[in-house]
Formats: C-alpha cells, sequence, structure tokens
C-alpha cells in the first residue's frame, strides 16, 4: 500500500518502570509483522523533549523511589487517590509533555492515538479539545486488576482492561460498559506458547546450563529490590541447582552479584546485565523469584513456570499478588527465611512444582496481543 493510504496510530507513553511500555512494544511489533502494508505505528515517548530535570524527578524519581524507599512511593501513589491530588499532578505533567505531543499530533495526524499511560489522558483530551481534532482515543490500562484512579479521571474513554474484575470495578464507578473492553494481557509475541521440550535443551546448550533444576531470580529492568541481600540467602541454601540472577539495568546489583560469586567461588550461579533473552531464561528455568509487575509474571505464568514473590509495591501491584495466591498459581512469602525453605521444598519436590503447574493450566491464560491488535486495528 502507498505509505500515504496507510493508517497511522501513534502509541503514547512515558518511561516510568517498563510496565506501560512493554505492552505497547507488544502490540506495535504485532502490527508491524502483521498489517504493515497497512498500519504505520509510531511509538512516542511524552518525555522525549522535556528535559533533564523533568525526567530525572519522575522517570528515575520513579525507579529509585521503588528500590530505595518503597514506602514514600506507596505513600505517594495513595496520596494520589485523592482526586484533587491527581488533578494536580495531571496538569503539572501536562505543562511538560504537551508541547511535544501537540507537535508530534499535527505533524503527523493520526487516525488513531493510543494511550499507555495515565499521565498522557489530560494532555492528549486538551490538544484535541484546543485544535478540534476528531481523532479516537484508546486508553490501554496496563495494570491488570487493581488500576490506579488516574486511568479514571475522564470516564468518557474508551478503555481496554486485562481483567473481568477491572471493569466490574470501572463500571461501579460510573464508567459506561460500552466503552470497556476486556482483553488478555499483551505480552511480546514469543509468550505466545511456552517453549517445547527440545527447545528447552537447545536453550540450555546455549547458555551453558548443564543441571536439570533452574532457580531464576528475575527482577525486570532494574534488578529486584535488596537483591544481594536475596542472593547471599539463597546460596547459603546451597541448592542443588543452577541459579541465573538478572540485574537488569541495575549495574550496582550486577557488579556485587560478581563480587558475590568470585568471593564465594560458586560455579553453579550466572549472572546477567540487562539481556534480550529473558524468554530463554524464563523457558529454563523451573520457579522464578521475582517481582510482581504486570509484564513479568504474566510472562513467568503463561510459560508455565512458579513465580516466587517477597514483596510487592502496594497498591499497585497487589491485584497481581492477590492474583497468584488466590488461584494457587505461586508463591507469596514476606518472612525471607520462611520463603527460602518454600524454595528448598519446590526444588526438591517435583510433585510439589507438578501441583502448581497443573494449577496454573486450569487458568488458562493466553498472550492477548493478537486480539487487542486487532481491535485497536479495527
Amino acid at each position: 500500500m502507498n505509505e500515504s493510504k496507510k493508517k497511522k496510530y501513534l502509541f503514547i507513553y512515558l518511561k516510568t518502570g517498563g510496565g506501560h511500555l512493554a505492552p505497547a512494544k507488544a502490540i506495535a511489533q504485532y502490527l508491524d509483522k502483521n498489517a504493515k502494508d497497512d498500519v504505520g505505528i509510531k511509538l512516542v515517548d511524552g518525555f522525549a523533549d522535556a528535559g533533564w530535570f523533568v525526567k530525572f524527578v519522575i522517570e528515575d524519581g520513579y525507579r529509585i523511589l521503588q528500590n530505595k524507599a518503597k514506602w514514600l512511593y506507596e505513600l505517594i501513589y495513595a496520596i494520589h487517590k485523592i482526586k484533587f491530588v491527581s488533578e494536580i499532578s495531571g496538569f503539572l505533567v501536562s505543562i511538560f509533555i504537551e508541547k511535544t505531543l501537540t507537535k508530534t499530533i499535527l505533524e503527523e495526524r493520526p487516525d488513531k492515538i493510543i494511550l499507555f499511560h495515565f499521565f498522557a489522558i489530560k494532555p492528549i483530551y486538551r490538544i484535541k479539545k484546543r485544535n478540534k481534532l476528531l481523532t479516537p482515543v484508546i486508553t490501554v490500562v496496563t495494570d491488570p486488576y487493581i488500576a490506579h484512579p488516574l486511568w479514571f479521571l475522564r470516564e468518557n474513554q474508551n478503555f481496554i482492561v486485562f481483567s473481568q474484575e477491572l471493569k466490574q470495578r470501572c463500571i461501579k464507578d460510573n464508567i459506561n460498559e460500552e466503552n470497556i473492553k476486556v482483553f488478555p494481557f499483551p505480552l511480546d509475541e514469543k509468550f505466545s506458547k511456552p517453549a517445547s521440550v527440545n527447545e528447552i535443551t537447545e536453550y540450555k546448550n546455549k547458555r551453558g546450563f548443564v543441571k536439570n533444576k533452574t532457580l531464576l531470580v528475575l527482577g525486570g529492568g532494574d534488578g529486584i529490590p535488596k537483591g544481594a541481600e536475596l542472593l547471599k540467602n539463597i546460596l547459603e541454601l546451597n541448592p542443588d541447582c543452577e541459579i541465573a540472577f538478572v540485574c537488569g539495568r541495575n549495574e550496582k546489583l550486577y557488579k556485587k552479584a560478581l563480587e558475590i560469586k568470585n568471593k564465594w567461588n560458586i560455579d553453579n550461579l550466572k549472572v546477567y546485565g540487562y539481556i534480550d533473552f529473558v524468554y530463554e531464561l524464563i523457558s529454563i528455568s523451573d520457579v522464578v523469584i521475582t517481582k510482581c509487575g504486570a509484564s513479568t509474571f504474566m510472562e513467568i505464568l503463561i510459560s508455565k513456570k512458579i513465580p516466587v514473590v517477597n514483596s510487592y509495591i502496594w497498591e499497585q501491584e497487589k491485584g497481581n499478588v492477590d492474583f497468584i495466591v488466590a488461584n494457587k498459581l505461586g508463591i507469596y512469602e514476606k518472612n525471607i527465611k520462611i520463603l527460602l525453605e518454600k524454595i528448598a521444598a519446590l526444588m526438591n519436590e517435583p510433585e510439589l512444582i507438578e501441583k502448581y503447574k497443573h494449577n496454573i493450566e486450569n487458568v488458562r491464560l493466553e498472550n492477548g496481543t493478537e486480539k487487542v491488535a486487532k481491535y485497536i486495528n479495527s
């Protein structure tokens, strides 16, 4: 198709953690692969031209608080459930991103705008009103079970949500049911099905794993909180398995983990920084110690692996943990000693692993990327 005849979609996100960008990338990649003759996608970082200070306060501040002062992040999260506080924050963020978004929208003249962050909602509708645009807007609520009220300050939106539970909460908050579409959570296309036995063997050989059992520690792009302490506790168990420890972009944690590996002379520990083969590591693992961000825990479950959670961010990740616990899909345990005992039991009792896998199969999770992409493109 002629480039000028292609439909243009803007996918707008902000870099406050990977949970907003990952679904946007997955859907964009699907459309680029399967509808590239008809659709052109542009991923737009709302903070692209915001300046270093704003990026530091919001993007880096988000990561620092989640890793160093979780209690303060949770307090800020709770305060923002007060409507006038949310309105003020939404207005302040709008000041720094509206110019960039206005320029992009007026240059691109998109056929649809897809929002993947609640802070983009207010400026987009202001831009539409000021420029008398009729461009359809879809808001993708990237929190699957419990979503912050900031998503819903403007009731008259078209929403995509990822659970019936959240849809019912929206209806109770006076959002028109006809404006809410429910789909499975979208993930990278690789996670459309678990790896086969042959593929797992191939990945193990490729990455140098030789033991039958593998324990993966996966904390997302910023590594797992208190990762060095957690790693020491795991190693004190002297587990008869391979350990893969992923630090993400957390260079301090990466250096500390390597120091621990060298000091303890541990051969069955592999330490990684930021990687692009998470799918392979999840596939070869039996148990995954993880944070409970939406994309990560969905990737683990859809791969039929067992998630183990030591802490989560209230209230942002509470729904994810509740889903795991209520359906007996994995383990949540705050006490590190008890947690390690449960991990040891998992690694030593194959029938216990099979029990969890049976429960995971029963919830029938699927990758929603195809369905979401087709709906957006309909």
